[in-house]
């Protein structure tokens, strides 16, 4: 068949969720899949009571009101109903301030990426990236073909700040169009895949470095409240380092956040946290001024769901499930961990990533791990740009119960043992 005759062939799959029909099909019974970071099916359950809950709650208030704002064009940047409910929820998880006026609503962490890019980087700039970073971020970066992407290198703290300064000197440019030459795309809490969390010091240093050259940090937090070592002393946000009472405050950070991982991917619902100067640049782009709230009907739900406090209980819910399933698959590691082979024991979030022998392959470690354990996990060249990191990989703990991640962990460390003999 020809490359012409394939152009007027529509194509069409029965899908039910995003993992369906590939390899990442968590449901599959088969094999025990470790690479799909997102809630499974018993920590999603009670999202059918909770909403019906909200759903009449909000009804009843919209019939009482008689204006039926729900269902009108929202306003840009979400109603301040449930800006002001996920800032009051979000300064109590953080132990510090977030501020109503500063949220902007989205449809979740990715399309507040794409939005932030769109709204304020040159497309003639600079991205700079992890050398190991959420492979889906790549994605969204390539999509703007103009864009430079520059990987950075990576400690236990953080990234290198030498390196990145190295990068910034050789590279900065003024920008004649938009409000930044250039962008760090942070994940310094509960880093996805490394698990790592920046230090203090390297927040603050970053803060120093985006001030001094001018570029924004965009921070996806999404795993902020997954905090299982200390829930009453979170880690400090890098967000919370560029303060306003600095004498050199312009606004160098954006926090980036979502709910897909705390209440329900299928609701497609994040947020912005920006400063004052980035706010009204996004409230006032296309992408949202042509249609308002990206996602008005939901938010409204979820003011409700916070109103009832239906979706503080049902977060603590998946908290507790998150933090069990990280506490016993490291365990199980931490026992029977091949020698040679290592892994950081994140103090949150939902990954870990192990490292092998430098000379050893992940995707050869996969194979075996497939074909004999029935195992799936994501090989670190994943996560590169460069198509590095071979000798790493990733694994969740958000899908699957305990026990058969307890189970699963144990027959990996037999799967690398036997790789590496």
């Amino acid at each position: 068949m020809s490359s012409e005759e394939n152009y007027k062939i529509r194509q069409e799959k029965s899908l039910n969720h995003l993992f369906d029909g590939s390899l990442l099909n968590v449901y599959e019974k088969n094999i025990v899949n470790l690479g799909v970071g997102a809630p499974g099916p018993d920590l999603l359950e009670n999202c059918t009571s909770i909403f019906e809950n909200a759903t009449s709650h909000r009804m009843a208030k919209e019939n009482e009101n008689g204006n039926f704002f729900l269902f009108q064009y929202g306003p840009n940047d979400g109603t301040f109903g449930v800006r002001n409910e996920i800032a009051k929820y979000l300064s109590d998880q953080y132990k510090s301030p977030v501020f109503h006026e500063d949220i902007v609503i989205t449809t979740g962490a990715t399309h507040g990426l794409h939005l932030i890019i769109s709204t304020f980087i040159d497309f003639e700039g600079y991205i700079f990236i992890d050398e190991a970073v959420y492979f889906i971020a790549i994605n969204v970066f390539r999509q703007f073909p103009t864009l430079k992407i520059i990987p950075l290198r990576l400690t236990n703290e953080g990234i290198d700040l030498d390196h990145f300064e190295e990068l910034l000197k050789s590279n900065k440019f003024h920008s004649k169009g938009k409000l930044f030459w250039g962008m760090y795309y942070a994940i310094p809490t509960y880093h996805n895949p490394t698990g790592i969390t920046f230090s203090d010091k390297v927040c603050k240093s970053l803060v120093s470095l985006a001030r001094k050259y001018d570029i924004l940090i965009a921070c996806d937090d999404v795993y902020n409240i997954l905090n299982y070592k200390d829930p009453l002393n979170p880690a400090k946000r890098l967000y919370s380092f560029d303060t306003v009472e600095d004498p050199d405050y312009k606004g160098h950070v954006i926090s980036n956040g979502s709910f897909s991982k705390i209440i329900s991917p299928g609701i497609r619902m994040g947020w912005i946290e920006a400063p004052p100067r980035c706010k009204k640049p996004l409230v006032d782009s296309g992408l949202i001024s042509s249609g308002g709230c990206t996602n008005n009907y939901t938010a409204g739900l979820l003011e409700s769901l916070f109103t009832l406090g239906s979706a503080q209980t049902h977060i603590k819910t998946l908290y507790n499930a998150y933090c069990d399933r990280m506490k016993a698959t490291c365990e199980v590691l931490k026992e029977n961990m091949p020698e040679g082979c290592s892994f950081h024991e994140p103090e949150g979030g939902y990954f870990i990533w192990i490292k092998l022998p430098e000379d050893k392959d992940s995707n050869d470690l996969l194979k075996l791990a497939m074909d004999k354990y029935k195992i799936f996990f994501l090989p670190g060249n994943r996560f590169s740009i460069e198509n590095k990191m071979q000798n790493c990989f990733r694994i969740s703990i958000a899908f699957h119960p305990s026990d058969l991640l307890k189970q699963t962990a144990l027959k990996l460390c037999q799967a690398i043992q036997e790789f590496l003999n």
